[in-house]
């Protein structure tokens, strides 16, 4: 066997704090170095060395700390060391054995290969990986890429609790022990949830009641989209205002959650194109074309009859302007006719898969297949009525709706839209907004789900229709495509203006 001394220093040290018996190639093992390490001029030339702590490998350790042991060195043989240093010194370096390194390095090679391996078999599959495996590694992917929320009505709670009074609205403070949030069944919001839900990007519905539609319904709106922006307003540390995808990025690597506006209701336009480039200016962003009720250009879900010509107007006005449509809520008739009109991908921004719930509120299959070739996003709802067509459900639950939309639309067509704030019965594990990772963890226990494809989900194919809406827009500009300016009609009533 070499003699201690004769061998790399960095050698001799791994051999050191290796517990093994072997060998090391005829090295030896740990038990035949046990040498004071401040005992050679080896030793201390390394310690002594400008570079001792780039020198000193990692987990090696030394009898006391380095200048300590320098000192030490410093006092031993000072003569025989400058000696060396300065090559005046007779005797002969030792050769240098690379053997153990190329040994050592195809060992490491082959370790991180089989690292490189398991991983993503271990957390992809959920083999061996517990639930908090998945989760950790959930919340590290949240924090690389954006979950982006396709629908939360927190300003309509704050507009039937305050009346949009917000001046003593403390979001950031949370709302789980304040009155009347905390007895509410629709309260599911606020900002310490959100941040432990790692929400990234929410679109925040200005909806606007059926029972306003030919009365004040463009005035609701804008005082809706106006407490919206209020709320991010006086929120800025944890908030940002964003109208595109590339802000949305922004906004999610400087730690803030990207806001967006989305106008619920077709009604809420008061049947004017005006009105609707008006929303777009003040920052909407999703226009869904109807509520629960009709409208005078489109029907909605349960409904017989489809788009109008005007309601195809609107469509591509909205193509124009660079909005996204939304088909939540829509009648079948309505969202395929807006599939064949429109130009950019669309959303049903918090519906489910209607082969799981049959309710007029979710998707069919034909509808799905649809909504792939347009490059559009289903954003799955949560609310147990959607879920399961019953008064309770599970992450389970919400997870087969995903998974349907996924095997027929393809995983590049569903996302996440749960609706917090406007509904009553969230999925048992799913309560409230800081639950999202749960559903992506308990998505990676499925083989079929890479962290890829749940990035997906969580966010960036929403981000990739915001994109692909955004350049319909900039083709449109280039093209010189002018305003739209077609009429639903006349229309009559006590509310209608009428010039002598």
């Amino acid at each position: 066997m070499e003699p201690p001394w004769e061998i790399e220093l960095e050698l001799r040290r791994h051999i050191e704090s290796c517990a093994c018996t072997c060998d090391h190639m005829g090295y030896g093992n740990y038990m035949d170095y046990q040498v004071a390490p401040a005992a050679h001029p080896c030793i201390c030339r390394a310690i002594t060395s400008p570079h001792a702590h780039a020198a000193v490998p990692e987990g090696m350790t030394f009898p006391g700390s380095i200048p300590d042991v320098a000192e030490r060195c410093g006092r031993w043989a000072p003569d025989s060391l400058s000696a060396s240093a300065s090559g005046s010194s007779d005797e002969k370096p030792t050769p240098r054995r690379p053997r153990w390194k190329i040994a050592l390095a195809g060992l490491v090679v082959l370790a991180g290969l089989g690292a490189a391996l398991a991983l993503p078999l271990i957390l992809g599959s959920g083999g061996r990986a517990t639930s908090e495996q998945r989760l950790t590694t959930v919340r590290r992917m949240l924090r690389d890429f954006p979950l982006v929320d396709g629908h939360n009505d927190l300003a309509w709670n704050v507009r039937k609790f305050l009346h949009n009074k917000i001046g003593d609205f403390n979001l950031s403070a949370g709302l789980e022990g304040l009155e009347p949030w905390a007895r509410s069944r629709w309260s599911h919001t606020d900002i310490p949830r959100l941040r432990l839900g790692q929400v990234g990007a929410q679109f925040w519905s200005a909806y606007v009641p059926c029972g306003a539609r030919d009365k004040d319904a463009v005035q609701l709106a804008l005082e809706q989209m106006d407490v919206i922006k209020r709320i991010v307003d006086m929120n800025a540390a944890h908030l940002a205002l964003v109208t595109d995808a590339s802000e949305l990025l922004e906004a999610h690597r400087d730690g803030r959650i990207a806001s967006l506006i989305g106008v619920e209701g077709g009604h809420a336009l008061g049947d004017s194109l005006a009105v609707l480039r008006a929303f777009y200016q003040l920052g909407a962003r999703y226009l869904t074309v109807t509520h629960t009720c009709d409208n005078r250009w489109a029907r909605a879900a349960g409904t017989s009859g489809g788009l109008t010509e005007f309601g195809r107007a609107v469509v591509r006005e909205m193509n124009r302007l660079g909005m996204i449509v939304d088909l939540s809520h829509a009648g079948e008739e309505t969202a395929r006719d807006a599939l064949e009109t429109t130009q950019a991908p669309v959303v049903f921004s918090h519906s489910g898969a209607a082969a799981i719930c049959n309710s007029s509120r979710n998707v069919p299959d034909d509808l799905l297949r649809m909504i792939a070739a347009n490059g559009g996003v289903v954003m799955i709802n949560f609310y147990a009525k959607l879920v399961t067509c019953g008064e309770r459900a599970t992450v389970e639950d919400v997870v087969a709706h995903i998974n349907h939309v996924r095997q027929v639309a393809g995983v590049e067509h569903v996302g996440l839209g749960a609706g917090y704030d406007g509904i009553d019965a969230p999925p048992e594990g799913l309560e409230d907004v800081s639950r999202y990772p749960h559903l992506l963890a308990e998505l990676l226990r499925d083989p079929d789900w890479s962290e890829e494809d749940v990035r997906k989900l969580a966010g960036m194919n929403v981000v990739r229709v915001l994109q692909d809406v955004e350049r319909v827009r900039d083709q449109w500009r280039r093209a010189a495509v002018l305003p739209g300016e077609e009429s639903a009609g006349v229309r009559s009533g006590d509310c209608v203006y009428r010039p002598a």
